[in-house]
């Protein structure tokens, strides 16, 4: 195929080569947030850059903010519901998995803290980013209330509503709120919404 006068074809060999280094790199920036996020640090795009050993600038163009790349990072690393309840999979106590969704997603995030904040804060400058966030606490609910689900113990809305009260109390912002306003240390805030997160489960339970 001819090209157009005064231009230069450029060679499919260099074009792949392009191609795998934008991939190279791609990969190398996610890789360095995922570590950074894994350390519980703060995490910077800076810093990202840094350890990628790319400029910020380069950065930048692969991600258009730090949200979106630690949503890229966080979502590579997430375990699926069932694997993260795997010490309760034999019980079919909604209490107990509750307990156990709840002390999981909270030492989750605390391992991650820098990340999650970073993601928090980019949601509430940006509402619409909101969905970029992982969602597994969304998902570790659901599994862990699956056999109650499955009964007739409770009706539909009030599992819903159980839900969307338990969604409240498990998330990090509940988190960093016991630790950053009330001033419980990280193992009694974790503590903390272990022992709110089973008693709405138990009065939901009790109550149906």
């Amino acid at each position: 195929m001819a090209t157009p006068q005064g231009t230069q074809a450029i060679p499919s060999s260099q074009t792949t080569g392009r191609v795998n280094q934008k991939r190279r790199t791609h990969t190398a920036i996610v890789a360095a947030a995922a570590k950074l996020m894994n350390s519980g640090s703060e995490v910077t795009m800076p810093e990202v850059a840094k350890a990628a050993l790319v400029s910020e600038a380069t950065a930048y163009r692969y991600f258009p903010d730090l949200a979106s790349l630690l949503a890229e990072a966080m979502a590579d690393t997430l375990p699926e519901p069932a694997e993260a309840l795997a010490a309760v999979a034999d019980s079919t106590d909604p209490v107990e998995r509750i307990g156990a969704a709840a002390e999981y997603l909270a030492r989750h995030v605390l391992a991650r803290q820098g990340a999650v904040r970073a993601m928090i804060a980019a949601t509430i400058i940006r509402p619409a980013a909101s969905s970029q966030r992982p969602g597994l606490r969304f998902g570790l609910i659901t599994e862990a209330l699956q056999p109650l689900a499955d009964s007739s113990t409770v009706d539909e809305e009030a599992l819903t509503q159980l839900k969307r009260d338990l969604s409240v109390v498990m998330g990090a912002e509940a988190l960093f709120s016991l630790m950053d306003l009330s001033g419980l240390s990280p193992e009694d805030a974790v503590a903390s919404i272990v022992r709110t997160a089973t008693t709405l489960t138990r009065v939901t339970v009790v109550g149906g």
